[in-house]
């Protein structure tokens, strides 16, 4: 990954209860990397700890005056079926949340956000995971035409706000 990441540990250094002995990256690409270091665990024994790295992105719900959220239903390869969840891509090197933002509900699904709340971040799947999001609500919607890239086939989906709530409820939108 090209990224940096917060809070990077170096070799020989203390990391909260461990100590990092040697880092070994196993694979890295522009979007993950994954790593198993070698360390002292904080009971002083040695062990290895293993962290996949993903780029920093953001999640947009975008809601229409009426209420409605739009969401995206899409097919994904990581967890082998299609799912709802809100509009999601990765920041690019040198790009804010709020470009990435608006940059990805364009191209996802043709919306252009009149205004961006920002929610705050999230860091799902701590123990393993480095991987901050932020978390965005757009309002104030236009509609407009989509450019997804080639690798996604989206469909935009609008539902109200209420529904979009039980659907988490009831299991139906997983994606956190």
């Amino acid at each position: 990954m090209t990224e940096g990441s917060q809070n990077e540990p170096s070799e020989g250094e203390d990391y909260g209860p461990w100590k990092i002995v040697e880092k070994n990256k196993i694979y890295d690409d522009p979007w993950i990397s994954v790593r198993m270091d070698q360390v002292v665990r904080p009971d002083g024994n040695p062990g290895t700890y293993s962290t996949v790295r993903i780029k920093s992105g953001v999640c947009v719900i975008p809601i229409d005056e009426r209420g409605n959220v739009y969401l995206t239903r899409e097919f994904h390869y990581a967890v082998g079926m299609e799912t709802i969840e809100g509009v999601s891509g990765g920041i690019e090197l040198g790009e804010s949340a709020e470009c990435t933002a608006k940059r990805e509900l364009r191209e996802e699904i043709g919306i252009l956000a009149g205004h961006l709340h920002d929610l705050g971040k999230v860091d799902p799947l701590t123990a393993s995971l480095c991987s901050p999001t932020t978390l965005f609500l757009a309002t104030e919607l236009t509609m407009t035409q989509a450019a997804p890239e080639g690798t996604e086939r989206i469909e935009c989906i609008a539902i109200p706000f209420e529904r979009a709530v039980e659907m988490v409820m009831n299991s139906e939108i997983t994606h956190g």
